[in-house]
């Protein structure tokens, strides 16, 4: 009598997949970390950012607030139909001359550079905190912080009757 193996088919759920996506960023963020670390600044974030194994897709940074929601700080424009023709990253002119803050700023939007829509706030506050070596709750705390700085800036927009 031979031994059988028997092979079950798993059918992976979307809390299986939100899993696995949490520590793929986790993992681009620790390598990033490694090799551009242990502190990333400004000019370790630019080098950081033509890093493929680190961020997928060019990605420019602009300093303008036109494309921006009020109370926004950033938004990652694709700069064609695919992915690989790259990103705009506008970021709030507010932050210009924040060398400081910026790290931040850009680490929660290469996640949705690199995973498009699946992407959530979630993978975007683990890989930013993960990179920077803050806890998730600090990371979500500090970028809180910042974006009410440009909210106290920009008075809503009246509401039309």
């Amino acid at each position: 009598m031979g031994f059988e193996m028997v092979m079950k088919r798993v059918k992976p759920t979307v809390e299986d997949g939100r899993r696995a996506l949490c520590e793929h960023a986790a993992g681009r963020a620790r390598l990033a970390r490694a090799r551009y670390g242990p502190e990333i600044d400004m000019p370790a974030m630019l080098r950081l950012l033509g890093d493929a194994e680190v961020v997928r897709h060019p990605v420019e940074i602009c300093f303008e607030a036109a494309p921006l929601e009020p109370g926004e700080f950033a938004y990652a424009s694709p700069c064609g139909e695919r992915p690989h023709e790259g990103f705009r990253l506008f970021v709030h002119p507010h932050f210009e001359d924040r060398p400081e803050a910026l790290p931040l700023l850009i680490a929660y939007h290469l996640v949705r550079i690199n995973y498009g829509v699946v992407a959530t706030h979630e993978h975007a506050e683990i890989f930013g905190a993960t990179l920077l070596g803050m806890t998730r709750d600090e990371y979500y705390e500090t970028l809180c912080a910042l974006a009410d700085e440009i909210a106290v800036e920009q008075p809503a927009p009246a509401r039309g009757r």
